[in-house]
């Protein structure tokens, strides 16, 4: 029966427009954003990005944009969004404007945190131009992605992710719409600290990279979106030649969730990678589709997160440096996700039972002094915090995270990010009202509302990094980047979880310290797609190392050393593999920066 149903849907879908217009309008794709955000985080579980109202309590400037019609006359307007934090009723009030005339329906507060279409109503399209407006009435994060219009009084639109996409993609024209970015040596998914100092690498020994980033800015948890400061060492390298491309992309050290977003340095790490002419940067696109033959990358397809237009991106080598292990997921390869057992690692710090536990997410926040007294408005929807209990700090530290287990750091990313926000605002209502003393005069300066993720998936390469490779400080002959921090695994706050039990949003840590040891190249590249490198905190590890290995300056030596890789295996017609086994001493020389002898094997 069910077949049956989707049958007729797309039978539907194919039917002539004359038989009824509609009109797909992604808010992302709105000309003026005003002071609404896009957000591309859930793209994986919604199929899209959208616009959120931003605005930490204070309602934020109209989005706004113009939609032709293919003819006047009477519609049914469709929004699609959500009540992000019902409890009963979240915060994220907004309308639709439609030609200076608000729907009368106002959207997200309908009590259900499910992304649906909500209908609100008839509107009467008298202009083939017609002006469109989001008019956020809160400051609070209300969300939009997407407005229809339709001249079929009695047609609903989809909500289950395939008949959605499908619905969305005729709509917006985008099957068969692709655009090719050409051929490249080396194709980088990824533009954090690990993915931006691969391209540089490669493109610096003479390849052709493209570098494709899902946010405008580069630096990943370094950008003044997330502000997470750099960590790990560059100068007591095995290697000193590793680390020089991590040290041109550090910006100083402005600490974590600094108020002042320009300490984090976008420009100069944007203008790094503009000036290398073997680099083409693609900004704004999340890779969300890949191509494959036997067990080979032959191409990837990314979509501009705000246009919505498809790019195809074909390579001989392909860098998975996306955190997630995006790639190396929709193209097949193996990965681990949470933590392994004693008794299959062998590890004195790994779990009595393996589970899918992971390290958290963190929103950071601060604030500043201003002149005057400010109020913030009451939010009986954010967590409720107590004389017994409260966060007394005038800005966050990495210690506000969610995860833990309790929520798939992927496909709950919104849902973490909304609960770190409950926590923010809440804790801060709670400081404004209750210790005037201290914070009458202090205002929220910034809140993350991109998350900055510490653990998903561990792609698997030739070697599975551990505890006993770090503690015992192994020396492979391959070893190459030296990683200098500590095991450093967080756990929900013994006391956080005394009031928030399973709703945790603090965390602790012991920090087991470690001597300086090097990371083995092999775990650098995938054991079964035979084209496919990794940097970052991705690479092939066991849980308990990746607590050491995470840190972002020791990330981006990493992408030193897969640009290196790639360079070798580009002169030879080879793998990533086929460097280790073939081309070790010549490979080693190149992170040795010594004279290298061609053809010799280990």
């Amino acid at each position: 029966m069910k077949s049956i149903y989707q049958l007729l849907f797309f039978l539907l879908l194919s039917l002539p427009l004359a038989a009824q217009d509609q009109v797909f309008v992604e808010t992302e794709s709105f000309q003026n954003k005003g002071g609404w955000v896009i957000d591309q985080q859930s793209f994986v579980v919604i199929g899209s990005s959208y616009m959120m109202a931003h605005g930490m309590g204070r309602p934020v400037k109209d989005a706004t944009t113009t939609v032709s019609f293919p003819k006047k006359g009477k519609y049914q307007l469709w929004v699609r969004t959500k009540d992000w934090a019902p409890f009963p009723k979240g915060p994220g009030k907004f309308q639709v404007v439609v030609d200076n005339q608000p729907v009368k329906m106002v959207f997200g507060e309908s009590g259900s945190d499910e992304w649906k279409w909500y209908n609100g109503g008839e509107v009467d399209i008298k202009n083939d131009q017609t002006s469109l407006t989001l008019h956020d009435l809160t400051g609070f994060n209300g969300r939009c992605d997407a407005i229809l219009f339709t001249n079929a009084p009695k047609f609903t639109p989809p909500d289950k992710l395939e008949a959605l996409t499908t619905f969305r993609n005729k709509l917006l024209n985008l099957t068969g719409t692709t655009a090719n970015a050409g051929q490249f040596d080396l194709v980088v998914v990824g533009g954090g600290i690990a993915g931006t100092c691969a391209a540089l690498s490669a493109a610096r020994m003479g390849l052709k990279v493209a570098l494709i980033q899902d946010r405008p800015l580069l630096g990943g948890n370094n950008s003044s979106e997330v502000r997470v400061h750099l960590r790990g060492e560059t100068d007591q390298n095995h290697y000193p030649k590793l680390g020089r491309i991590v040290r041109e992309m550090d910006n100083g050290d402005p600490g974590n969730g600094n108020p002042n977003g320009n300490e984090y340095g976008d420009a100069r790490k944007i203008a790094i990678v503009k000036a290398e002419r073997n680099i083409k940067l693609f900004l704004n696109t999340h890779v969300y589709k890949a191509e494959k033959e036997k067990d080979k990358v032959t191409a990837v397809v990314g979509r501009d997160i705000a246009t919505n237009k498809e790019t195809r991106f074909e390579g001989t080598y392909f860098a998975d440096c996306t955190g997630d292990g995006t790639l190396g997921y929709l193209i097949g390869a193996d990965y681990r996700f949470g933590r392994e057992s004693k008794a299959e690692t062998g590890e004195s710090l790994a779990a009595e039972k393996s589970d899918d536990f992971t390290l958290g997410t963190s929103n950071l926040w601060a604030s500043l002094d201003r002149d005057t007294v400010s109020s913030f408005p009451e939010v009986p929807w954010a967590l409720p915090f107590s004389d017994e209990y409260h966060i007394d700090e005038a800005r966050s530290d990495w210690q506000w995270e969610t995860g833990f287990g309790n929520y798939n750091t992927i496909t709950d990313a919104e849902k973490i990010r909304d609960h770190n926000l409950r926590a923010i605002y809440g804790n801060w209502s709670y400081l404004k009202t209750n210790k005037k003393e201290k914070y009458a005069k202090r205002e929220l300066a910034w809140v993350a509302y991109i998350g900055g993720k510490r653990e998903s998936r561990r792609l698997l390469g030739d070697h599975i990094l551990n505890q006993m490779d770090i503690q015992e400080g192994k020396q492979y002959p391959d070893g190459t980047v030296t990683a200098t921090w500590t095991i450093d695994l967080h756990f929900p706050d013994p006391k956080n979880s005394k009031y928030f039990e399973g709703q945790e949003f603090f965390a602790g840590t012991k920090h087991i310290k470690v001597a300086p040891y090097t990371i083995p190249y092999r775990c650098l590249y995938s054991k079964n797609i035979s084209n496919l490198f990794m940097a970052g905190r991705n690479i092939s590890t066991t849980h308990v190392a990746f607590g050491s290995t995470r840190v972002m300056r020791t990330c981006g030596m990493m992408g030193e050393v897969v640009g290196f890789a790639s360079y070798v295996a580009k002169k030879y017609n080879t793998t990533p593999r086929g460097v280790y086994q073939e081309h070790l001493p010549e490979f080693m020389a190149i992170i040795k920066d010594e004279p290298t002898t061609a053809n010799s094997k280990p």
